[in-house]
């Protein structure tokens, strides 16, 4: 077993959980004002024109630029689109987008940020019990304590805060039916990572998925008093959907495709611990060895799924 190296995906990784982290308590305070799918909708027609800007920007430049490294090898991969992959990306696009945006903000709109935090904090859990099923990773020993340890974290942090009353249950329901589409959809993109890029990945099923949304939201949006939406909301809309959806969807892909789905998703425990770091400096809320310990316990159990399993050479 090797231990732990603090490579430039996990760098990337912890800006992606800062930037999701501090999105929670900006799209909670924009739906005071606007209706959340409408608000989503905002997101998604935003982060789909910017991905296929890139997309297409990308493609006309001289074959010899368009990717240099590993890096750009995030931004263009030559390998044609088939159409086989153009039915994955829909597939893609119908769970990981359409439906779990759509579940997603629903469930934040109906429930919690704390109960929210919480339930998402299963994702790794049960990717990492997928992964394993189907035999797509070796989930090890180590893994398994390292996600365990680091959902118990998330409960310290947040968990006396969660609460399950008639309210919060539908909230808390749909929030859970979204951590299925998220690992669905995680775990569905692997496969075309090995053949194409993780922007392209991310932008085509996201403009598809957003025709998919769109129709299904139109009461929300028809129903907006478009003239009344605050600057600061209108604000909110495309930072999220710039950072949180175009920047942040890169990021995970690209690990995805990397270090694979199980030590990706463990990084999403990191979440509710910018969350809560943002509510200490910035709301005020108490700091206590609660917390803490929550929080350490979280970045040791992320560490455990990062340590790599080495098979001894035979002799």
């Amino acid at each position: 077993m090797t231990p732990f190296h603090f490579r430039r995906i996990d760098a990337l990784l912890l800006l992606m959980a800062v930037i999701w982290g501090t999105n929670y308590p900006i799209i909670k305070h924009a739906f005071r004002e606007i209706d959340p799918q409408a608000f989503n909708a905002i997101r998604m027609i935003v982060a789909s024109t910017v991905f296929v800007v890139i997309i297409l920007a990308v493609r006309s430049r001289p074959a010899g630029r368009r990717a240099q490294g590993s890096f750009g090898s995030i931004f263009y991969t030559p390998s044609p689109m088939s159409g086989r992959d153009w039915l994955g990306l829909a597939a893609l696009g119908l769970v990981g987008q359409c439906l779990y945006q759509y579940l997603f903000v629903g469930g934040l709109a109906a429930t919690s940020v704390s109960n929210a935090a919480l339930i998402l904090a299963f994702t790794p859990v049960l990717i990492a019990m997928v992964s394993a099923a189907i035999g797509e990773e070796r989930v090890t020993t180590v893994h398994w304590l390292g996600a365990l340890l680091s959902l118990g974290g998330i409960y310290l942090v947040v968990g006396r805060r969660m609460s399950v009353s008639g309210s919060s249950l539908r909230g808390d329901l749909t929030m859970f039916a979204a951590v299925c589409c998220w690992a669905i959809y995680t775990m569905g993109s692997r496969p075309l990572m090995i053949r194409h890029s993780p922007v392209a990945v991310s932008g085509l099923s996201m403009a598809i998925g957003t025709a998919f949304y769109l129709p299904a939201v139109a009461s929300h949006i028809r129903a907006v008093k478009w003239g009344a939406v605050s600057t600061g909301t209108w604000g909110a809309a495309v930072y999220s959907a710039l950072f949180a959806l175009c920047v942040s969807y890169t990021i995970w892909y690209a690990a995805v495709r990397e270090i694979g789905s199980a030590r990706t998703s463990a990084y999403s425990n990191v979440v509710p611990i910018v969350a809560m770091a943002t509510a200490v400096i910035f709301l005020g809320e108490p700091l206590d060895l609660r917390k803490v310990a929550g929080t350490a316990a979280v970045l040791v159990g992320v560490a455990l799924t990062r340590v790599r399993t080495v098979n001894p050479s035979p002799e």
